[in-house]
């Protein structure tokens, strides 16, 4: 992982914990709303809107629709910020 995706990953990481309120979570790329009791489909839309203030992105549907664990939002992140 090169410097770039090291800080998108800290930032997700950071957004994450904001928005499932816990200091001590840490993701994983396979990490899934199974491993989170908190992440249904209402905190799914508070998490899209919170990555997407983080970064300054707009995500599509399609997009949204993709993110099916950690791993598919950093490589996400990376395409929108690399612009």
């Amino acid at each position: 992982m090169d410097r770039a995706e090291n800080d998108i990953k800290k930032r997700l990481n950071r957004v994450f914990r904001e928005t499932f309120g816990d200091e001590k979570l840490e993701v994983f790329e396979t990490m899934t709303a199974v491993d989170i009791d908190a992440w249904d489909s209402l905190m799914h839309v508070v998490l899209v809107v919170a990555i997407e203030k983080e970064f300054g992105i707009t995500l599509n549907a399609a997009e949204v629709g993709k993110l099916e664990n950690v791993g598919m939002m950093l490589t996400t992140i990376k395409k929108h910020t690399r612009k």
